[in-house]
């Protein structure tokens, strides 16, 4: 973490200095968020980052969220978190999962027996763990960093959304009708640049594009809750995936705190028009049959925190923007949806939070960047194209998850299939396998043999590093934060330690006296936009900072300040090699174009000077 660039300031270093607030809430912002749940936090939390951007984020809910119903964080999500500055806090709290128990009937079809145990993600594929924690936490400390940043950002709770129009203003053509929920009846008036909808399934920013959600029901009714419980069954304390015989099915997830347990429970089928709502479904009803899956192995209930019955449903838009089909291309954007307003699915692959929140980490840097002048318009337009992509995959995974769960093995081939698919498909589960196709934003991979093992259009994969400046072993990927900058990773050829003449030197030569000046604004910190930085294969002791090259040791701020944290070296003390790690060629080096999200969008000799030109000259706006 970097502070104290244009002075000392005391106290903690997360709170930005606030900027100048007006005394009241404004009636015209830049982008309008309708919805605290986990999407419209991401985004907010992102937006909140750039002073010189007017965020209102609303929820018709009275106040902060208090009992969620999510809970399983992915892999992914926590890297996300990372960015953002509260990783560290999500795995204090949270409940690893770090194995996985796979359980079905004994031979003679009586009782229940443990099949395998598997580790839940497997070894390298992130440096982060898969965990659980309440959704209400998360939130929190969403709350909190919207709130520690300089616009000092907050909900304003109990608005609740009745219209949403669009208008000829040329700059702030989208108006908003709110009902406050404060016993007042009055209504509040919003125009806004930009508003994204992440209202929930019955979204009233989708309905006022005339979208539906499309697709069909499964007919399977599940119930859900959260206990605190004495039981004798001896995986109680790991995610595990039990199948009976004649009772159904479970999945269990432990809960943070050591004590609390979720248990999803199958009950049974729909039958016509029959609603989830149309059952009866109690908390008594849930228990016991909790317990008839469980048996022989007793539960005893001693509070039930939580419940709820829901039926399996996969559902998406057709488009997850307001631009036409017709007029793509050459219609801005002004209205987006995302998470649950666009798609749902069944809750048994812990997808729903995670991917709402992919959704909004893709757009708000595009918002941003846009907003800011840097970016140009078209890139709007990549989010529904991305994100819908995406969220069409999920539905495929979701409908095979939720089959394979709820079926009713016959013998042990059959009660095996579910766990090959577990482990199969655990890359995705873990959010590290999405990968956006070559498109404005993706180059192709005409030059991946550079670097097998960090793809084009697939997230940065972080390794061990050693930081050259001061030592510190450290996560390459953790410098990579939400702050909206693009970087260039450059991973050095062999041979190459910066001495003028070799490749990093002369990158660094090119990003100087071309890329920044064309895009960088002169006041502008020289990494303000585009965030150079070098990995030398050498270990760092052989290694001089002196000699590097003048761009990897910037001065910035007020006072010119060096920075001195742009160079690394591969942890060699660990053999943990990151050229080894990632497939780095270790003769011709290689550049990577990693997207303000974290995906690397290029993978480059690092001499394609014209090719970074090319990238970069379809997006940025020249200053």
């Amino acid at each position: 973490m970097q502070y104290h660039l244009n002075g000392y300031k005391s106290g903690d270093p997360s709170v930005a200095i606030a900027r100048d607030a007006p005394s009241s809430k404004p009636d015209v912002v830049d982008v309008l968020i309708v919805g605290c749940g986990p999407a419209g936090l991401t985004l907010a939390t992102q937006l909140s980052a750039f002073p010189e951007i007017t965020t209102m984020i609303t929820d018709r809910k009275p106040g902060r969220l208090e009992v969620g119903q999510a809970d399983g964080l992915a892999c992914r999500s926590l890297e996300m978190f990372e960015a953002f500055g509260f990783a560290e806090k999500v795995l204090k709290e949270s409940y690893w999962v770090n194995e996985v128990g796979f359980w079905r009937p004994n031979a003679d079809g009586n009782g229940l027996q443990r099949a395998d145990r598997i580790k839940d993600v497997e070894d390298d594929l992130s440096e982060m763990p898969h965990v659980i924690l309440n959704q209400a936490r998360v939130h929190d400390f969403y709350l909190e960093a919207m709130q520690n940043s300089a616009c000092r950002l907050e909900p304003d709770y109990g608005r609740e959304l009745v219209a949403l129009t669009k208008t000829d203003d040329v700059d702030y053509p989208v108006t908003a009708t709110f009902k406050c929920l404060d016993g007042s009846d009055a209504s509040k008036t919003v125009r806004a640049k930009y508003v994204v909808g992440c209202d929930g399934a019955r979204s009233v920013v989708r309905k006022s594009m005339g979208y539906a959600l499309k697709g069909e029901a499964a007919r399977q009714l599940w119930g859900v809750m959260d206990v605190l419980a004495v039981t004798d069954f001896p995986d109680i304390r790991l995610k595990a995936a039990i199948q009976s015989a004649d009772n159904g099915s479970i999945l269990i997830i432990p809960r943070e705190g050591g004590y609390m347990v979720r248990m999803y429970i199958e009950l049974d089928e729909l039958q016509g028009e029959e609603r989830a709502a149309d059952r009866n479904v109690t908390p008594e009803l849930l228990i016991a049959k909790a317990q008839s899956i469980l048996a022989p192995y007793t539960l005893d209930v001693k509070e039930v925190v939580w419940w709820s019955a829901y039926e399996i449903g996969q559902r998406v838009c057709d488009w997850f923007d307001d631009v036409p089909s017709n007029a793509r291309g050459s219609q801005m954007p002004r209205i987006f949806i995302a998470g649950d307003a666009c798609h749902t699915h069944s809750p048994k692959a812990g997808q729903g939070m995670n991917v709402s929140m992919a959704d909004t980490f893709n757009l708000g840097w595009k918002l941003a960047g846009v907003l800011r002048g840097q970016c140009k318009p078209v890139l709007l337009d990549t989010y529904s194209d991305e994100r819908r992509a995406k969220a069409k995959e999920l539905i495929d995974f979701d409908k095979d998850m939720a089959r394979l769960f709820s079926a009713k093995p016959k013998e042990a081939e059959e009660a095996a299939q579910f766990q090959r698919y577990f482990k199969k498909h655990g890359r995705y589960t873990a959010g590290v396998e999405t990968r956006y196709e070559q498109s404005l934003l993706t180059g192709s991979a005409a030059h991946q043999a550079l670097a097998t093992g960090l793809k084009t259009g697939m997230r940065f994969h972080s390794a061990p590093v050693i930081r050259l400046g001061d030592a510190k072993p450290m996560q390459l990927g953790h410098t990579l934060k939400a702050d909206g900058r693009w970087r260039l990773i450059a991973f050095a050829a062999s041979g190459d330690v910066g001495q003028s003449g070799a490749d990093i030197a002369q990158l660094c030569e090119f990003a100087s006296s071309t890329l920044i000046p064309r895009f960088t604004p002169k006041d502008a910190d020289i990494d303000s936009l585009s965030d150079l930085r070098a990995v030398f294969q050498k270990s760092h002791e052989d290694m001089k900072v002196e000699e590097l090259p003048q761009l990897l040791l910037p001065r910035k701020g007020k006072y010119g300040l060096i920075d001195y944290e742009k160079a690394f070296c591969p942890d060699l003390s660990s053999g943990l090699d990151i050229f080894d790690m990632r497939g780095i060629d270790r003769e011709k080096g290689a550049l990577l174009i990693v997207r303000p999200d974290q995906f690397v969008a290029q993978v480059l000799h690092l001499n394609a000077f014209q090719q970074i030109d090319d990238f970069f000259d379809r997006i940025l706006v020249t200053v």
